[in-house]
């Protein structure tokens, strides 16, 4: 695994997701209680950014047409979006979060 430092886990905030491009791949880090999850930031259904949507525990809902998917697993959870997003494999040291991007578990 090739872990990259993604971002302070300060502004990864509860219940919102942090939009980030890092090694010029877009990514959503999304905090729930202890855990960070890092998710492709394109929506699978139209392409639009998941971190301007809504976070509701390890749920996040694109703002356009309302899909939501499982920041753990990329899962589609709801029309309009059929496909998995990709996501990434995160760990946490210290204040740091770091993501694996070359681990896509989608």
């Amino acid at each position: 695994m090739t872990f990259v430092e993604a971002a302070k886990l300060g502004d990864v905030v509860k219940g919102k997701a942090l939009g980030l491009v890092i090694d010029e791949v877009d990514v959503a880090l999304v905090r729930d209680g202890d855990n960070v999850y890092a998710i492709s930031d394109w929506c699978s259904h139209a392409q639009v950014p998941l971190s301007d949507g809504d976070v509701e525990g390890c749920e996040i809902e694109c703002y356009l047409h309302g899909s939501r998917f499982d920041v753990r697993t990329g899962e589609a959870l709801n029309l309009p979006a059929t496909e998995p997003v990709p996501t990434y494999p995160t760990k946490i040291e210290g204040d740091t979060v770091w993501v694996d991007l070359s681990a896509n578990r989608s």
